[in-house]
């Protein structure tokens, strides 16, 4: 990733944010404050970074004199990869520096795997995501991670109950001696709950908590729309207090919460209780008793406009956002609004991609 100069990165932040697919140097020396000669030294630098280019004059349009210079922002000039390295799967996202997902790749993991053969599906996503772009890994300009467990700043899981064998692994650090690039690791639920502001339900919304429903429960939590970690990373992780009764929750939905078909077993439930199988709907009804006094528990804690209801549950809106809502607006002063994700099992990883993101864009400024 190249280091740019203060007037070049006020340059490209200009172009970049520009209403037209294109800005002549008078319009960006406008923008900026900065004479012409400046910016066009700027521009030039930029080109040559392959940032921005310059494109060339309309040969049907008459004007007298030169024509004026027009460049605009080469989003392919570099790349991120999200990553979600989970229980179940291994999914890469791979994007241009707009954002824009250029391939998903995803391997699907035993639970049981050791931490090796679960980092090595992980670099096998992140291959197979580049080749199918057609892309060398040099390309790539940062790379963000989610995972289960508390992970602290600088990339190493403190403590993971999903994948024991996970706890202490320092994971920025191994996916490091594979990608040339930062490596950014952050809690998933976390991740989920910026990618639920970027493209989903949260959009434009601050203040939001992220739920994350079904064989596992966690919490993401954004506050004045910065991601909150906490000291040790552990924040939200209130499913800890044995009072709060989310560890015991999935065993309301399956008999086994640990077996491999376990998330089939609850696809199943949502579409036995839709058809009006009693047995099915009573089940969700003691989950969502089992799990709402922890959502309003961080809903009263962080005082959010919308609580993001992800997870398993995000595809059984229907049975899920009037309870929680109810529950919510019994318990809390100011209950915050309910809605279901739209991204899915993708949440996670396009979460990664905007930090990536994010990563790249302090780094340009």
């Amino acid at each position: 990733m190249p280091v740019l100069t203060a007037s070049a990165a006020q340059v490209l932040a200009a172009v970049r944010a520009a209403a037209a697919p294109a800005v002549t140097v008078a319009e960006a020396a406008a923008a900026t404050g900065l004479s012409r000669p400046t910016v066009e030294v700027a521009l030039d630098r930029l080109a040559a970074l392959g940032l921005v280019g310059e494109l060339a004059p309309d040969p049907g349009e008459r004007r007298m004199g030169r024509p004026a210079r027009n460049y605009r922002f080469r989003p392919g000039a570099g790349h991120v990869l999200g990553l979600d390295i989970g229980k179940y799967k291994v999914l890469a996202v791979l994007a241009d520096l707009d954002g824009t997902v250029l391939t998903t790749r995803r391997i699907e993991v035993d639970p049981a795997q050791p931490r090796k053969a679960r980092l090595a599906a992980a670099r096998t996503a992140a291959r197979a995501a580049l080749t199918a772009a057609d892309l060398t890994p040099d390309r790539l300009w940062a790379v963000t991670a989610g995972t289960t467990g508390i992970v602290d700043r600088e990339g190493r899981i403190k403590l993971s109950s999903a994948l024991p064998e996970w706890t202490g692994l320092h994971l920025a650090r191994s996916l490091g001696r594979t990608f040339a690039c930062p490596v950014l690791v952050e809690n998933d639920c976390r991740l989920a709950a910026v990618a639920e502001r970027w493209l989903g339900v949260a959009r434009q919304v601050d203040d939001v908590v992220y739920l994350l429903a079904g064989m596992r429960m966690g919490v993401g939590v954004l506050n004045g729309g910065v991601l909150q970690r906490g000291h040790n990373g552990s924040l939200g992780e209130i499913g800890a207090l044995p009072e709060i009764g989310w560890n015991a929750a999935p065993g309301h939905l399956v008999d086994d919460p640990d077996a491999e078909s376990s998330e089939q077993a609850v696809a199943a439930l949502i579409a036995a209780a839709r058809a009006g199988d009693a047995n099915a709907a009573d089940r969700i009804r003691r989950f969502l008793g089992a799990i709402t006094l922890g959502a309003a528990t961080v809903a009263l804690a962080f005082d959010p406009e919308l609580v993001v209801v992800g997870g398993g549950f995000s595809r059984a809106d229907d049975l899920v956002r009037e309870p929680v809502q109810h529950v919510l607006d019994t318990l809390c002063p100011m209950p915050p609004r309910v809605a279901s994700s739209t991204l899915g099992e993708d949440a996670v990883a396009l979460g990664a991609v905007r930090v990536a993101l994010d990563h790249v864009e302090a780094q340009l400024a």
